[in-house]
């Protein structure tokens, strides 16, 4: 009888067991990290690449004008002052053809060409007076002066100029 009292209290004495603690959902673990990084990643790929599809469309003059521009820009450093000009005139001329007509644009030349590209520049670039190259540098005599830097920023306009050119070419025109 003198083991009945103290089993009693030592059964009273006794707790039930604890579970663990609930995991909590914050902070995330590094997985869930890297989950959230892959998909925020991917969404903004796609909203890019959409976006790009919209403004060049395969096939396009847009698309291969912009092209055009991009291989130039990369390889005027090895080309002469004097091809790099006339091809970005060339590609500058087939594109304003292509985008505003052949009754428009074919007949322009040397203040009436520069004037036109400043006047349909959303940027409000000074084609007439830093186009100026384009008329004369395919024509005069080596000088040996490096118009490279010129060049470059004649070639971003023309891309900035090709980006913001949102109207369809006049189907009667075309040819």
């Amino acid at each position: 009888m003198a083991d009945q009292p103290t089993s009693t209290l030592s059964v009273m004495t006794l707790r039930d067991i604890q579970g663990i603690d609930p995991v909590s959902w914050w902070p995330l673990a590094p997985g869930w990290w890297l989950l959230l990084a892959a998909i925020t990643l991917l969404l903004a790929s796609i909203i890019y690449l959409s976006l790009r599809l919209i403004r060049y469309p395969p096939g396009s003059w847009k698309s291969e004008a912009r092209e055009a521009l991009v291989r130039l820009r990369r390889h005027a450093k090895a080309m002469p002052d004097k091809q790099v000009a006339a091809e970005l005139s060339d590609i500058l001329r087939r594109s304003a053809i292509t985008h505003a007509g052949r009754s428009t644009a074919a007949g322009l030349r040397d203040d009436a060409w520069l004037s036109w590209l400043s006047h349909i520049d959303p940027n409000q670039f000074d084609w007439q007076q830093q186009g100026r190259i384009l008329l004369t540098l395919p024509y005069a005599p080596d000088t040996g002066e490096d118009h490279h830097q010129q060049l470059t920023r004649l070639i971003n306009a023309a891309l900035r100029l090709i980006a913001h050119c949102y109207n369809p070419p006049l189907e009667a025109d075309r040819v």
